[in-house]
C-alpha cells in the first residue's frame, strides 16, 4: 500500500503441474497486478470521483503511481468480479429477515437513467485517442478483433431491487443493466438470500409501474401487499390540479389538499367517487383529459391505495429508501459530462451495492482469502 514493491522470486515448473510460482501465490498475485489491499483502494476511490482523480488521491495518500486509465481498468474488472460473486451466491447477505426490525421486510423497485455512450461518440473518442497517440509516437493499444458497439441511445434504464427494515437500519439494494426480466431475477435471488419467506410482515411499495407489479407477482407471490407510494400518487394529483384550476393557484393547492386528505384517510374507492362527480360537470379538452388520466390511474390501483388499512397495519406507505438508494448506486454514474458502456456501468453499480449494502468489508475478506 506504500508503492511499488519489487520482488526476485524462484519460478517451478514440471511437465505434470506446469507454472507454479509460490511467492506469487502469498502475495495475492496469481489473477490480478496488484494486491487486494490495492485494489480496494483503488475502487474505494473510484466510487466517489473519476478515476482520474482517484489515481491523484492514491498517489498523494497512499503513494501509489498508478494512472488512471489503469485505474479504470482495474475497478471495472473488480467490479465485473463483484457481479459473478453476487450471481454465484458466495458472499453472505448483511443481514436476514429474522434480524430486521420487528422480522419486517419491505422490498421496492424503480428504474433509473444512465447516460451511455452512443457509437458516433464513441467513433469521435477512437478517432481523437489514434491521433494523439500518433502524434505522441505511441503505438496503438486497439484490441483486437471487432471494437465494442456504442449505445443506440444517450441513456439506458438500469433497475434498483431494495429490501430494507421498517427503521432502516438493514439495507440491501442490486441494480442491473437488463430488462424486467433480470430484474425480476434479481428480486427472487436477492428474495431467497435474505429468507423473505420466514419475515412475519413482507410486502412491497413502488411507484406503480406496470412492470414492477407484474414481476412481484410473479417472483415474490408471498408479499402480503403491494403498495403504490403515496408520494407518486401525490404527484398525479398535482398534475391534476394544476390542469384544472392552473399552476400555483389557491384553488388547485386546495382541490389537491382535499383529493390527498381523502384517499389518505377514506381510500381510494372514495376518491374515485369524488373523481366521478367532477367528471359528470360538463369539461371539454385538457381539463377533462386530466381527469380522465387520473381517475384511469388509480382505478388500476385500488388495492395499491387502501392507505388506511395500510395505516392501521402499521405499513410504510412511502418509497423514499428505494429512491435514495437509486441515488447511491448511480450517483458515480451520473456525474458531469460522464457516458458509460452498459457492462462497465454496471460493474461500478455492482461495487457501489457491496458499498452501500454493508457487504464491503465482507467481501474484500474473501478477495484476500481467495489470494
Amino acid at each position: 500500500m506504500n508503492g511499488r514493491l519489487s520482488v526476485r522470486r524462484t519460478v517451478y515448473w514440471s511437465a505434470q503441474g506446469g507454472t507454479f510460482l509460490p511467492v506469487d501465490q502469498w502475495l495475492g498475485l496469481t489473477e490480478h497486478r496488484f494486491s487486494p489491499g490495492v485494489r480496494e483502494m483503488c475502487c474505494r476511490e473510484a466510487l466517489h470521483c473519476s478515476f482520474e482523480v482517484a489515481s491523484d488521491n492514491l498517489h498523494r495518500t497512499a503513494q501509489l503511481s498508478i494512472s488512471g486509465g489503469t485505474v479504470r481498468e482495474m475497478v471495472e474488472n473488480q467490479g465485473r468480479g463483484a457481479i459473478t460473486t453476487q450471481r454465484r451466491g458466495s458472499l453472505p447477505p448483511a443481514f436476514t429477515a429474522t434480524q430486521c426490525t420487528a422480522q419486517t421486510l419491505i422490498t421496492g423497485t424503480d428504474g433509473v437513467m444512465v447516460p451511455m455512450v452512443t457509437e458516433p461518440q464513441k467513433q469521435k473518442r477512437r478517432e481523437t485517442e489514434s491521433a494523439k497517440r500518433m502524434e505522441q509516437g505511441r503505438s496503438s493499444t486497439a484490441a483486437v478483433g471487432r471494437p465494442k458497439q456504442g449505445s443506440d441511445g444517450p441513456y439506458h434504464e438500469f433497475k434498483v431491487v431494495a429490501f430494507y427494515d421498517p427503521d432502516k437500519s438493514h439495507c440491501q439494494g442490486v441494480g442491473t443493466s437488463g430488462d424486467c426480466e433480470a430484474a425480476g431475477d434479481l428480486m427472487r435471488r436477492e428474495a431467497r438470500r435474505l429468507h423473505l419467506a420466514q419475515a412475519k410482515v413482507k410486502y412491497a411499495v413502488s411507484d406503480g409501474a406496470d412492470w414492477i407489479a407484474h414481476q412481484y407477482r410473479v417472483q415474490l407471490p408471498m408479499l402480503e401487499e403491494h403498495i403504490l407510494d403515496y408520494y407518486h400518487l401525490r404527484e398525479h394529483v398535482v398534475q391534476t390540479s394544476q390542469g384544472l384550476y392552473g399552476e400555483g393557484t389557491k384553488k388547485a393547492e386546495q382541490w389537491r389538499e382535499e383529493m390527498m386528505g381523502c384517499v389518505w384517510e377514506q381510500g381510494s374507492l372514495v376518491l374515485l367517487d369524488r373523481l366521478g362527480s367532477y367528471l359528470r360537470r360538463p369539461r371539454t379538452g385538457p381539463k377533462q383529459e386530466a381527469l380522465e388520466d387520473l381517475r384511469d390511474f388509480v382505478r388500476k390501483r385500488v388495492a395499491m391505495t387502501d392507505y388506511p388499512t395500510f395505516r392501521q397495519l402499521g405499513y410504510d406507505c412511502g418509497s423514499g429508501p428505494t429512491e435514495s438508494l437509486c441515488g447511491r448506486l448511480t450517483d458515480r454514474l451520473k456525474g458531469p459530462g460522464m457516458r458509460w458502456d452498459p457492462s462497465n456501468a454496471e460493474a461500478l453499480m455492482a461495487l457501489a451495492s457491496l458499498y452501500h449494502s454493508g457487504l464491503w468489508d465482507t467481501y474484500w475478506k474473501s478477495e484476500r482469502a481467495a489470494a
